[in-house]
């Protein structure tokens, strides 16, 4: 990293950084309040209210939004005429999944081999860390130039949508010239790259029916029609013979023109077994970012444990379909929906329920703020030039804001890179990461103010 005041600065807050992120994960902040305590949440978002009270923020508040979750918000003036900069994270974090995978306890930040390990270290709550890092090394070193306003979301992994109704319901207060979203990551550690695009996403229950109630199948199988055979056909319909996302009437042929992603590399990433193929076609880059994705999430059927010889009366299954930008999620839950409901075979009764839903996003990278941005990267991560990346999954929030907003500019970043294993068992994130961009997210404030 170049020296540099606002480089050294960061560097001399880094042990304070990792004490606060200690405090920040020990919170069990898990929105679904069926598996875990609200107050865990609700702790953890008067923790971020008090340290952006610490640092001078104004107008500070717990919002209550319509799924029943808690987002954070303050605003930090700056100089008179300066432009307006949302900085976004969110609190929440998966569940930690099977505790007992985890080499260390999941809401205990742990150092092992240069990363520090939790669950929300990368995903999201080390977001947050790196708002408050870039903020306090600008106050070190001359002020901060632009109004600074902060919204920290309280329920973005479970995707109910609370604070995208909120910003629908009080349009003024998240407006902003720009919007950095810090909830998305480097393509690999040590590249600075932002995302550009993410695909959308439509959830869709299916539940299929054939008899009034289970049959013995000593007595039955062979004629009666199996509800549980008859889902796993409609499910098989969705990908073709390599894999790929086959729903009737989507496209899937679109190309990745950006940042490509080498396949051995991806196998490493995804720790891919050896001998298993990938699916799909065309690159990976391809398949990741720039295409429908279908997964079926869960099936509700007998489990193996105590199954019955029967013919089974009804089945379900709730199926993930991922939307390439530039296709508009709706449409994609229809063509969904009437794919399941034709490829339901032997007359069996199908119905389908949509229960989720998120737009695609697609920046505009010619803008000054990415220019900004490229330029602070340069300085953050020496030799390197900024990369431009999609990301599979979505973030709804981003076009909630370019609906309320439309001109202004959208930057993703963040700690999210492969080694972090977001949502998955031991989640890190890399401190000297959180250093970089903290630089970087500093150094883009004060060049975007003069842009």
């Amino acid at each position: 990293m170049s020296p540099n005041p606002v480089a050294e600065t960061v560097a001399s807050l880094m042990p304070g950084a990792r004490a606060e992120l200690t405090e920040l994960v020990a919170f069990r902040s898990v929105a679904d309040f069926d598996q875990f305590p609200r107050s865990e949440s609700e702790g953890a978002a008067r923790w971020i209210a008090d340290a952006l009270g610490a640092e001078g923020f104004q107008d500070v508040a717990l919002l209550d939004t319509p799924d029943g979750t808690q987002s954070v918000y303050g605003y930090l003036p700056g100089p008179a005429g300066a432009k307006t900069v949302l900085l976004y994270a969110h609190y929440d974090v998966q569940p930690p999944l099977d505790e007992a995978g985890w080499t260390t306890p999941p809401f205990e930040l742990t150092e092992r081999d240069g990363r520090w390990y939790g669950r929300g270290a990368a995903d999201c709550k080390g977001g947050v860390i790196m708002h408050l890092l870039a903020l306090r090394a600008l106050k070190a070193n001359g002020g901060v130039p632009v109004h600074v306003k902060v919204i920290v979301e309280g329920s973005e992994e479970q995707g109910t949508g609370g604070l995208e109704r909120y910003a629908e319901e009080h349009p003024d207060l998240l407006e902003a010239d720009t919007v950095v979203i810090g909830d998305a990551g480097n393509f690999r550690v040590g590249l600075p790259t932002v995302t550009s695009t993410l695909r959308g996403m439509t959830l869709v229950r299916v539940s299929v029916d054939t008899l009034a109630g289970n049959l013995h199948s000593g007595q039955f199988g062979g004629a009666a029609p199996d509800a549980l055979a008859a889902l796993i056909r409609v499910l098989d319909s969705l990908r073709a013979e390599d894999g790929s996302t086959t729903v009737e009437g989507l496209a899937s042929d679109t190309a990745w023109e950006g940042l490509q992603y080498d396949e051995e590399q991806f196998r490493q990433d995804a720790k891919v077994l050896d001998g298993v193929e990938l699916i799909g076609s065309g690159t990976v880059a391809d398949r990741i970012w720039s295409r429908p994705a279908v997964t079926v999430l869960g099936i509700d059927c007998p489990p193996v444990v105590g199954a019955t010889p029967s013919v089974q009366s009804s089945a379900r299954a709730l199926i993930s379909l991922r939307v390439p930008p530039g296709v508009d999620a709706g449409t994609a839950t229809k063509l969904l929906q009437a794919h399941l409901e034709s490829h339901t075979p032997w007359g069996a009764r199908v119905s389908t329920e949509q229960i989720g839903e998120g737009q695609p996003f697609r920046a505009d990278t010619t803008s000054p703020a990415y220019q900004a941005m490229a330029s602070a990267m340069a300085v953050a991560y020496p030799g390197q030039e900024m990369q431009y990346a999609g990301q599979g999954g979505s973030i709804p929030l981003c076009n909630t804001l370019a609906s309320l907003y439309p001109r202004a500019e959208i930057l993703l970043i963040g700690l999210s890179e492969p080694e972090a294993q977001i949502h998955a068992v031991n989640e890190s994130v890399s401190p000297e990461e959180l250093e970089r961009l903290s630089v970087a997210e500093a150094l883009f404030l004060r060049t975007y103010a003069v842009s």
